[in-house]
């Protein structure tokens, strides 16, 4: 088998509403031998994975794959099932899959579920290696296949602190964005709603706060000053100062590096000379500055404060063993290890012990070596601290803090001025106040982890994502969501963007829009291109200062990367007609209609779905569409939108040349078509209906008639308002239309105009890209020439095609139309445009279906195509 295309789709897309991985699979010579020629397949597939008795498949009921594969399948359904139960197995629960025939024999596309999506590829590689090998009977070692998908899920998941804080936001329906896969950082909400963090950071973590902790003596001074207890000691640069510093204070001694984190330098219990000089070597290589300070005995506490209220407190211990007077202490170790709660790194609830320096220095306190048998019940400390990250354990006692120990903590949140910090306290006990004992602060934590809070050793455990998103979010209704309007058709989808975002501008919101041509944020282009994509979606979503999203969505985008966010407020479907059909595996209209119907199925429940009635396969996609309808259509007759809004449905149309609004028995003018500047006077038919998908958009999303009207009266067909998408223009005696006419619809729906523009002659300079279909090519040229007295051909982009080929198609579909139009092949754009300007003169009318935009008006700039005035011979006027 060969994987030909494989990738994630990271939002709703052609296969699924969910995040989902697509692979092109061609399974070769596998397409003769369906799973039920494999003798044993079934015995020994279930033997590797026995969790796929769980798989249901089409039949509906547990065991219901095994028996397709039992029945007979094809090897592309095997890899799909496969590939979910590798992610199973490896902690993503995931359980949706589909394989679909392609329109090539023995290629299949292949879709499954993820929830990590390096992982998810990962598992759809490792499943095509195996069911290979199951239908060839080779050897397959599961246990290396499943080391494989942790280790990659180990190098990629988030950490059990922010992924708490994730599970939280998820639970309240806010969504999170992963902005970098090297480290923790994350995106909740959308645009001005946006709140990130990074870790247990959060984008409001006081900076100052954040030195304070990661000094340990700026911490002691803060907090001694403001009498919380904190060990007495000094910051020394040299072991003869730290010598000097713990004779004064006097043995035993604590030692720990200025700054650090995780415990790593820290030494504890020292009582001697030569252990003060191990100690401080080991501190001095974390960071040349060491803090020698009075040791403290009693239990290590960790307090954990957020939004200025104590949330958990859990007792920690050093990792440790227990003797059980048979085992050395090296065997006891290794039965610790043994532990399956115990893990690398944050895989498991505890993390294995590994002895190190500091683990053989204090076995040697304790006048032990690794082979010492330990008596029964007596317990050996490995580490000199707590952490979690060094193998210790943890018990929760939230619910045994005393009230003064609560105020002293949450006061010290107060004092270092951190939303988020973990105090770690050396305390007897937290049921009586720290004055009645022996206790004291040794550290704050930035940005303090969560996991022995979440999952501790022993007690409960706290959900203490919660309060961070609650801190974040303090008004519990808030979702962190912005609107999000997408549009997408065959054609009309940039006009209807540009048209929308200048409505809600005017309404006075904020605007991030995505189109053909470019990115816009706040009425600044911030990028120019092709952003129709999910790319686009994520770059508008992502800044700070946007309250309104509006989103052009192309085919393309849907089906190579699915839309790029969850569910939108608004869903526009204009139209679906002839184009780009025959890639991605989309070959017919029904189709691509069910490609398009991704948005309006991708609108949130309280949302609506805007539906052209006029375009029989988008009403017959309403089936699709979720939240409330509103449709649009040109005739005010139309059956369907009759009924819909005798039934309270809402509706734009037209009526008397004028665009209202219906609903029941109401209907409310917007505007005279006439006063739609886009519309030329109502000649453009296609921007009418523009127009009116606009205003149902603007309309759900809260803005009044009095907004759409002030919206689409000023909204006018310039370069400067809607770029290259029927501008036109006087150009000193002519006339100069510019469009992006790539397609047969889109040509078909220009003509009228263009058949009401007076003009001499019409001269054209259009092209095609060359992954339509030939016969789509072939139509274009004939609707040039029966639209044109001059058609200039140019190639913009072969897209897969020998050079010149599209271009040729054009030329003979324009050449095998009977009436009189010169045709000419230019293939450079600029060229072909110089060429045009050079025949045009005075009263012509030159229509240019074009990308560069900017360029030809450039050009146009200071050109004359008035014919020179008549002469006497001798030169004087007559």
């Amino acid at each position: 088998m060969n994987i030909l295309d494989h990738r994630a789709l990271r939002g709703p897309n052609y296969y699924s509403r969910y995040p989902a991985i697509y692979m092109r699979l061609d399974i070769g010579e596998l397409e003769e031998r369906p799973s039920d020629t494999v003798p044993g397949i079934v015995e020994r597939l279930t033997t590797l994975l026995p969790t796929l008795q769980e798989h249901r498949c089409s039949v509906g009921r547990p065991g219901g794959f095994l028996e397709r594969l039992e029945r007979g399948t094809w090897a592309g359904h095997v890899v799909e099932h496969v590939a979910i139960e590798l992610q199973n197995l490896i902690g993503f629960s995931v359980g949706y899959g589909k394989t679909v025939d392609s329109y090539e024999t023995g290629i299949y596309n292949v879709v499954y579920r993820y929830r990590d999506e390096a992982c998810g590829l990962a598992a759809g590689v490792e499943s095509v290696d195996l069911v290979v090998r199951l239908f060839n009977g080779d050897e397959i070692d599961i246990s290396s296949i499943i080391t494989r998908l942790k280790e990659v899920r180990d190098a990629h998941m988030l950490g059990p602190s922010t992924a708490a804080i994730v599970d939280a936001a998820t639970r309240r329906g806010i969504p999170h964005t992963r902005l970098s896969e090297e480290n923790s950082y994350i995106q909740f909400g959308h645009g001005h709603l946006q709140r990130r963090i990074q870790a247990t950071v959060t984008g409001h973590t006081d900076l100052i706060g954040y030195g304070i902790a990661d000094d340990k003596e700026w911490t002691k001074q803060v907090l001694g000053d403001a009498g919380i207890p904190v060990p007495r000691g000094w910051s020394c640069s040299s072991f003869d100062e730290a010598l000097e510093a713990a004779r004064d204070i006097g043995y035993p001694v604590a030692v720990k590096p200025v700054i650090g984190n995780h415990g790593r330098g820290v030494s504890t219990n020292i009582e001697d000379d030569q252990a003060l000089n191990d100690a401080f070597d080991i501190a001095s290589h974390r960071n040349p500055s060491v803090i020698v300070e009075q040791y403290i005995r009693g239990e290590d506490h960790r307090l954990l404060v957020i939004d200025g209220k104590l949330v958990a407190a859990a007792r920690r211990r050093p990792a440790h063993v227990v003797g059980d007077g048979q085992a050395t202490l090296q065997a006891l170790v290794d039965a610790e290890n043994r532990d399956p709660r115990r893990g690398i790194g944050h895989e498991n609830l505890l993390t294995q012990i590994q002895l190190d320096e500091q683990s053989h220095r204090l076995i040697g306190q304790q006048n032990l070596t690794l082979q010492s048998v330990i008596p029964a019940g007596e317990m050996v400390f490995l580490k000199p601290t707590a952490n979690l990250s060094t193998g210790g354990t943890a018990t929760d006692v939230t619910d045994d803090v005393h009230p003064e120990v609560r105020y002293a903590a949450e006061r010290i949140a107060r004092l270092v001025g951190l939303d988020i910090i973990g105090i770690d306290l050396l305390a007897e006990t937290l049921t009586r106040p720290l004055e009645e004992q022996s206790a004291a602060v040794v550290e704050v934590n930035a940005g303090p982890g969560f996991r022995m809070h979440l999952s501790p050793t022993h007690g409960e455990g706290r959900d203490v994502g919660r309060p961070v998103i609650d801190m974040l979010y303090p008004d519990g209704e808030t979702t962190g969501r912005i609107p999000i309007a997408a549009v997408t058709g065959t054609n009309g989808k940039t006009t209807t963007v540009r048209l929308l975002s200048h409505v809600l501008r005017q309404a006075g919101r904020n605007v991030g829009m995505a189109c053909t041509g470019a990115i816009e944020v706040d009425n600044h282009v911030i990028m120019r291109g092709d952003y129709s994509g999910p790319q686009a979606a994520a770059i508008v979503l992502r800044e700070p200062t946007v309250e309104c999203a509006v989103l052009e969505v192309a085919r393309g985008g849907i089906m190579r990367r699915g839309l790029g966010f969850d569910e939108c407020d608004v869903g526009v479907l204009l139209n679906i007609a002839s184009d780009h059909l025959g890639e991605h595996d989309i070959h017919t209209l029904d189709e691509l209609a069910r490609c398009k119907t991704v948005v309006i199925d991708a609108v949130s429940k309280s949302g609506t779905a805007v539906l052209n009635a006029d375009d029989p396969r988008v009403l017959e996609g309403q089936q699709w569409a979720r939240g409330d309808i509103i449709f649009f259509t040109l005739d005010p007759n139309s059956r369907p939108v009759r009924q819909h809004v005798c039934d309270q449905g809402v509706a734009f149309t037209v009526n008397n040349e004028r665009i209202v609004m219906r609903q029941g028995h109401v209907e409310a003018e917007v505007i005279p078509v006439v006063d739609v500047p886009i519309t030329f006077e109502g000649h453009a038919r296609f921007n009418v209906a523009n127009a009116l998908a606009a205003s149902a958009a603007a309309y759900a999303l809260g803005l009044s008639i009095a907004d759409i009207q002030m919206g689409l009266q000023t909204f006018h067909p310039t370069p400067g308002q809607n770029p290259g998408r029927t501008n036109l223009i006087d150009a000193d005696g002519m006339k100069v239309l510019i469009d992006y006419g790539h397609n047969v619809p889109a040509l078909e729906a220009l003509s009228e105009l263009v058949g009401c523009i007076p003009a001499r002659r019409r001269i054209s300079v259009a092209s095609a890209p060359g992954n339509r279909r030939d016969e789509d090519l072939f139509t274009l040229g004939t609707l040039l020439a029966k639209m044109h007295d001059v058609v200039f051909i140019y190639e913009t982009d072969a897209r897969g095609r020998t050079p010149g080929d599209a271009a040729r198609l054009l030329r003979e579909g324009a050449e095998s139309v009977s009436e009189a139009c010169r045709v000419e092949v230019i293939m450079e754009e600029q060229q072909a445009v110089d060429r045009a300007f050079d025949e045009a003169s005075e009263g012509d009318l030159l229509v240019l279906l074009i990308d560069d935009v900017e360029g030809a008006i450039e050009r146009i700039r200071g050109r004359r195509f008035r014919s020179a005035a008549a002469t006497t011979p001798d030169g004087e006027l007559p």
